[in-house]
């Protein structure tokens, strides 16, 4: 998932997140907490929680939507047949009742829980799952998260219109509570990549509607919309949720603050008790709050490779080679030299550090570009962001030095999103989480099919790493994803900057069951108030 915020929040992270551990994905150092049921609210308990967003800009249909703090709410909201455990981000098992795996490990056999309801009492059967999942593959959909469903069989001829029968797709629900899932090779990280809210299933009612926005959806989490506008969401607890005595909370608002200043506000106020988005942590009146933590997720610059000279990867390597790589991460504590977060089990990847202008003029002067002599102008499109000028601005210097002419293209954050959806630039930025703790998250983006390609890259010998990688498990399998990371940074298809730190503020000494964790997921399920304190220079009346 992107993050959905490139709003600066000042080199003060870079700096503050020197302190975060550099490993994370089972590096923790604290035991794994149990997941008990939160204890009962009393008089001096609160159940009634306020969150600030940055932006009231939510999209609620579990298809459409792809950028983290959508992906936090649907946590209240949605659920499929695996949740996130709140601290280590593991599967736990949530709608499937239990299942079963073939002896070659490529069908799974799903039992619903048969408690499973929507918030109107409607039950959960196995056809809201494939027919909710067929939808999203819809051809003319051009859901983000599509070609995730590519390991299912069928999935991705069905997503790219290449036939149309949806029997084709091994996604099946012989009866209301068992639905058979067919894979294309095994895959152990399977119950992972269904914790993903694309995997949820969809009330009948709501598979046609174009705008989810307009009216509460009916949804079958452990809480429910119970109003919204572009100021708020307010969420009670569903009543008709199959676990629902396990659920402290009674009420949730979501709210929408138009800048940092009203997020710290609304914090030392004591009406908000966990900020998500931007926030001043300047004015903050209590810092205990501030959590920064390292988390599986990459800040990078990429190059559009569909057409020529661009999709000719000397050219692409000649760029990077440019570059001053100490200067442009010098500012940040965890700079990064490869894509995917060196994470347990992953092999060591050989990233990109490498500074050599001579080999770069070579490679132009080889791929039929002398001192950049019949290059078009390379656009490089950023928001208007101090940290984004710095970074462009030793891009620049460095290219215009290799003889390429460049032209940097501010656009509104409001504005970003769609316009890296355009044509009309070579260059830009992004910040990726990884859905589910694996580098597969990272690295399947980059597919020639996959609707998360932004950068349109088309490489054969990434394809193959990547289907051998399908075929393959445990150790094998992640040094073959390793090879294709090294693949794509060689052939200098994504630059990276450096590992995005997770930046909330939530007090958890008042909070039980919000962790730090590697994807900053915090579901709302396991979220319950601890005895009630004032806030610093409050006094409390008895």
């Amino acid at each position: 998932m992107t993050t959905g915020n490139f709003r600066p929040r000042g080199l003060m992270v870079a700096f503050i997140v020197a302190f975060l551990s550099c490993k994370i994905l089972g590096a923790q150092e604290s035991e794994e907490p149990k997941l008990t049921t939160p204890p009962r609210p009393r008089a001096t308990v609160r159940d009634e929680l306020t969150i600030s967003f940055s932006s009231g800009d939510m999209e609620l249909d579990t298809r459409k939507a792809y950028l983290a703090d959508e992906a936090q709410l649907f946590t209240a909201l949605y659920e499929g047949l695996f949740s996130y455990h709140p601290y280590t981000m593991s599967p736990v098992p949530a709608l499937a009742d239990h299942w079963e795996v073939s002896e070659d490990k490529k069908q799974w056999t799903f039992t619903l829980r048969s408690d499973a309801k929507y918030w109107n009492g409607d039950p959960v059967v196995a056809e809201d799952f494939r027919s909710a999942w067929l939808s999203l593959l819809s051809p003319a959909r051009e859901s983000p998260y599509s070609s995730l469903f590519d390991i299912i069989v069928g999935a991705r001829n069905y997503r790219l219109g290449r036939q149309r029968d949806t029997s084709r797709v091994g996604i099946e629900a012989p009866d209301a509570q068992t639905l058979i899932v067919r894979l294309t090779a095994p895959a152990s990280f399977f119950p992972s990549m269904l914790c993903h809210h694309s995997f949820s299933p969809i009330h009948p009612s709501m598979l046609d509607k174009k705008n989810w926005s307009r009216e509460p959806p009916v949804s079958n989490g452990p809480f429910r919309i119970q109003e919204l506008d572009n100021s708020r969401i307010v969420m009670v607890k569903n009543e008709q949720y199959w676990d629902a005595q396990n659920v402290a909370l009674k009420k949730l608002t979501a709210r929408f603050t138009k800048d940092a200043d009203e997020a710290s506000l609304l914090w030392n106020s004591g009406e908000v008790r966990w900020i998500i988005g931007d926030v001043n942590l300047d004015t903050l009146i209590d810092s205990s709050g501030i959590s920064f933590n390292a988390m599986f997720a990459t800040h990078y610059y990429f190059i559009r490779s569909a057409s020529a000279p661009w999709n000719d990867y000397r050219v692409r390597r000649a760029l990077n080679l440019a570059l001053p790589w100490e200067e442009i991460r010098s500012v940040y504590a965890l700079p990064a030299e490869t894509l995917v977060y060196p994470i347990s089990g992953y092999p060591e990847v050989n990233g990109l550090d490498t500074t050599d202008p001579e080999e770069s003029a070579r490679l132009l002067l080889e791929a039929g570009f002398p001192h950049g002599v019949g290059l078009p102008e390379l656009v490089i499109q950023i928001t208007p962001s101090q940290d984004a000028a710095r970074i462009v601005g030793l891009m620049t210097r460095a290219w215009t030095t290799l003889g390429v002419k460049t032209r940097v293209q501010v656009v509104p954050y409001d504005q970003y999103f769609d316009a890296v959806k355009q044509n009309d630039y070579t260059i830009a930025f992004s910040t990726w989480i990884g859905d589910f703790p694996d580098p597969y998250t990272f690295l399947q983006m980059w597919r020639r099919d996959s609707n998360l390609n932004d950068a349109k890259y088309n490489d054969a010998d990434y394809e193959k790493l990547m289907e051998r990688a399908m075929n393959e498990e445990g150790e094998q399998r992640l040094q073959t994803l390793a090879e294709a990371e090294e693949l794509l940074l060689n052939r200098g298809v994504v630059l990276p900057i450096y590992y995005y730190p997770a930046l909330n503020i939530v007090d958890t000494d008042e909070l039980n069951g919000w962790y730090a964790n590697a994807l900053d997921i915090h579901p709302f399920k396991y979220l319950a108030f601890r005895s009630l304190r004032p806030l610093p220079g409050v006094a409390m009346l008895p």
